[in-house]
């Protein structure tokens, strides 16, 4: 039964998917959704194990196995295309940076001005940034370096408690008058930063992080030594250029109500998500907004097996086209990565080499997640389990409508239907 093999793949009810399925179908008129997905992914699984030369009946490592060998060989073709990038230079990040920046379309937003990240760091001075940089006072630091720099180092050198309960805290008093239109700036940071930053590596898993508040989008350069490093940055480069100008389009629209702006703001950058429990069970379908990976810290999260839709993985979504056209500008291998294309939901059971029945992810960001943590025998499939709850909004409502719907209702965090 379709429904019964979505709701295991979801880990949800299969009562409660059928009872969807009645609501949603009566909603909007469309019947055998659900077998339309289960359909498409077994072609989609069928297309992808074809291109990669595996057997439909392959076990789960063997196809687990390919798909990190699929990941390798489109790291390297991004490698060779890229000019063989040495991710440990500046120089080298910024110019995939800057491929990834022009890929996206150059994105602007409404982002916090320049000159108010200034003031900001000039009431509380971040002690630690000027220890490491050598500097006594914060007049004459910003005189010498990159106040964006200087804001990117705040993250992984001056610690968590000071940042949320002094630094963060002044965020409370912006208004829409603090903020103004300009493009998102990618940056590799220098590698001045690099001692500075081997914890945050080590915590992260990866070299890219961002600033919502300011629309910056930064590389550490540095070298993990993992397989698909550059792919992975590169894709995660693009995650973010997807995420900070949709951030910035709900602060834009927070500008119009200036007194719930700066509360509204600061959860939007705390990533605040539906703490408390509502009643699901009603004459309407109730679907939850969140807009975290809630399976990264619990995957026994309640959150987690009722219906939702989930921003991040929008972002994905947009990052993974964006990644299909790469190859057109770069040497012409659009093919080879526009196999990740259309595939984020996709998922099924196969079984292992002792007859169980593993679900494997073709999702790139568990692979690509898989493949870092693989020593550890760690196998990623939450990115896929919230692609395929947008994947069954989007086949009832559209995309526009999951797009319209994960700005208009993320800070009250649920929507009925």
């Amino acid at each position: 039964m379709p429904i019964g093999i979505v709701a295991k793949i979801l880990r949800a009810d299969k009562h409660m998917m059928e009872r969807l399925e009645a609501r949603l179908s009566a909603a909007t008129g469309k019947k055998d959704v659900f077998k339309k997905i289960v359909v498409e992914n077994d072609a989609l699984i069928m297309e992808r194990l074809s291109t990669m030369g595996v057997p439909r009946d392959a076990n789960a490592k063997d196809v687990y196995d390919a798909l990190i060998s699929k990941i390798e060989s489109d790291d390297n073709h991004l490698f060779k295309a890229l000019k063989s990038p040495n991710s440990r230079l500046a120089c080298d990040c910024q110019k995939v940076a800057d491929m990834a920046f022009r890929v996206s379309g150059k994105p602007k937003g409404f982002f916090m001005k320049l000159d108010k990240a200034k003031e900001f760091l000039m009431k509380e001075p971040p002690r630690q940034v000027m220890e490491f940089l050598g500097y006594s006072s914060v007049e004459s630091m910003l005189a010498k370096e990159d106040l964006v720099e200087i804001m990117c180092s705040l993250r992984f050198i001056e610690g968590s408690d000071w940042l949320n309960t002094v630094f963060f805290k002044q965020y409370e008093k912006l208004t829409p008058d603090d903020f103004e239109e300009r493009e998102v700036r990618v940056l590799a940071l220098n590698e001045k930063w690099n001692k500075a930053t081997q914890k945050f590596l080590l915590k992260k898993h990866h070299n890219i992080s961002h600033l919502k508040e300011l629309g910056v989008v930064f590389i550490i350069p540095a070298l993990l030594g993992i397989s698909g490093e550059l792919l992975r940055m590169f894709s995660l480069i693009l995650h973010y250029l997807n995420e900070v100008p949709f951030y910035s389009s709900i602060f834009r629209e927070l500008g119009g109500e200036r007194k719930t702006f700066t509360a509204n703001f600061t959860s939007l950058l705390r990533g605040d998500v539906l703490e408390k429990k509502i009643p699901m069970e009603n004459d309407k379908s109730i679907w939850l907004v969140v807009q975290r990976y809630l399976a990264k810290d619990d995957e026994n999260d309640w959150r987690l097996f009722v219906p939702r839709i989930n921003p991040e993985a929008l972002h994905w979504l947009r990052a993974e086209e964006h990644l299909a056209s790469v190859g057109d500008q770069l040497n012409h291998f659009s093919k080879e990565l526009a196999f990740w294309k259309d595939i984020d939901w996709v998922g099924h059971y196969f079984r292992d080499e002792s007859g169980v029945e593993v679900l494997v992810s073709f999702d790139l960001v568990d692979t690509v997640m898989s493949l870092v943590k693989e020593k550890e025998m760690v196998k990623y499939l939450y990115h896929q389990q919230e692609a395929l709850w947008n994947k069954i909004f989007i086949e009832y409502f559209g995309r526009e409508k999951l797009e319209e719907y994960s700005r208009k209702y993320l800070l009250t965090g649920y929507f009925e239907i």
